[in-house]
């Protein structure tokens, strides 16, 4: 009786939280939740930072999952942080005919030159991503710019 009483709380508060991620969406357009952010004084930023720690540790009961991502919860943020800007770097390319993007550069308030300066720093020292790497060379992306 107990197990059944704990089963159905934490359904019920995960059914709560579920709905104030809606609103939120609702609200913002999207479910790009910061980890600090709370609503009400509840923690909406850490319960979804920690739906997806148990997706990633494969706890999380797939019908949450397929509900989250119905209403567009991103599981790898920073994944999907870095398709943006990679995005922004092709539109960038398309416009100006290279990837030589001054440090200083911005598009609509986002620092896409310092986000390429951070990618060629990161490459130089072995830790960016090799998929990343191949990606930003395919665009033709110069790693030396001195050079």
């Amino acid at each position: 009786m107990n197990r059944v009483i704990v089963e159905y709380k934490t359904q019920n508060t995960w059914n709560d939280m579920f709905q104030m991620l809606q609103c939120y969406k609702e609200r913002e357009g999207n479910c790009n939740v910061p980890q600090e952010y709370k609503e009400n004084e509840i923690s909406l930023g850490m319960w979804l930072t920690t739906q997806r720690q148990n997706k990633r540790k494969g706890k999380l009961d797939p019908t949450y999952v397929k509900q989250l991502e119905e209403i567009g919860v991103v599981w790898n943020v920073s994944s999907k942080a870095w398709n943006d800007m990679f995005f922004m770097m092709q539109q960038y390319k398309e416009c100006k005919g290279d990837c030589n993007v001054p440090q200083e550069y911005k598009e609509n308030d986002i620092a896409l030159g310092m986000w390429l300066h951070r990618q060629r720093k990161n490459n130089k020292v072995g830790k960016l991503d090799p998929i990343y790497v191949k990606k930003l060379e395919e665009i033709g992306v110069v790693w030396d710019v001195y050079s």
